[in-house]
């Protein structure tokens, strides 16, 4: 599996990029610009920030929206597929980018849409740990984000109230870990992303599928051990 959780950031980081997007367009002069999105009829689980999200959740996904400007959207992660139970929360850039994008084709055409997030993790292909609550050997997380703290702005493909995670080849931060990773991109590339006309797109997406020179920060994720049963804090 490859990106299934993220860490959600606050509404005020979501607003926040949006104007860092929409810097070099006209000002909107609405205060309450961008509007908070309503739940979509989709979400199942509208998740706190600072927690992490997972497919099924419902997420604030930053999209393009008419005349151009960009508004925020409150989507479901994972689009339902007749074939298997659990939703397809993935979508491999150079899939939906090739002679035969399936499935994707529509939404990665018309429905480009970015989430901003505190940071994503991977399991560790081999390596383990021991897990607080059972005490068996589970897979080592790994959490990656942007090295300044600021907001780690993901692509994604959207459509019919849902979305998916665009991944693409692993860079060296992520490669020790796990052989794909999602599209991080810089404020520049998010902004290309949302706006870019087809044709754009089709000649140029090989350039974002390298991500060589996105630094991300890497640790390995510290399970916290449960509470016991009746202890209270100390203070």
């Amino acid at each position: 599996m490859v990106c299934r959780r993220f860490t959600v950031v606050t509404w005020d980081e979501v607003a926040e990029v949006v104007r860092e997007l929409q810097a070099d367009s006209p000002v909107n002069a609405q205060p309450d610009w961008p509007a908070r999105p309503m739940a979509g009829e989709a979400a199942t689980a509208q998740v706190e920030p600072g927690e992490d999200a997972f497919p099924g959740a419902g997420v604030d996904v930053i999209v393009r929206g008419p005349e151009s400007k960009l508004a925020v959207e409150r989507l479901t992660w994972g689009f339902p597929v007749e074939w298997q139970q659990r939703p397809v929360y993935n979508t491999r850039l150079e899939t939906a980018m090739g002679p035969n994008p399936g499935m994707w084709e529509q939404p990665i055409a018309q429905g480009r849409g970015i989430v901003a997030t505190g940071g994503f993790f991977e399991a560790h292909a081999t390596q383990t740990a021991r897990s607080p609550k059972t005490g068996r050997r589970i897979k080592q997380q790994y959490r990656f984000e942007s090295g300044d703290g600021s907001p780690l702005l993901l692509a994604t493909v959207c459509g019919q109230g849902r979305f998916s995670v665009v991944t693409t080849r692993p860079n060296a931060n992520v490669a020790p870990v796990h052989n794909r990773m999602p599209l991080a991109l810089t404020l520049a590339e998010a902004r290309w992303w949302l706006r870019a006309p087809w044709p754009s797109l089709v000649a140029n997406w090989q350039k974002l599928a390298n991500r060589e020179g996105f630094a991300l920060a890497a640790a390995p994720e510290q399970p916290a051990a449960p509470a016991a049963l009746g202890q209270g804090t100390l203070f």
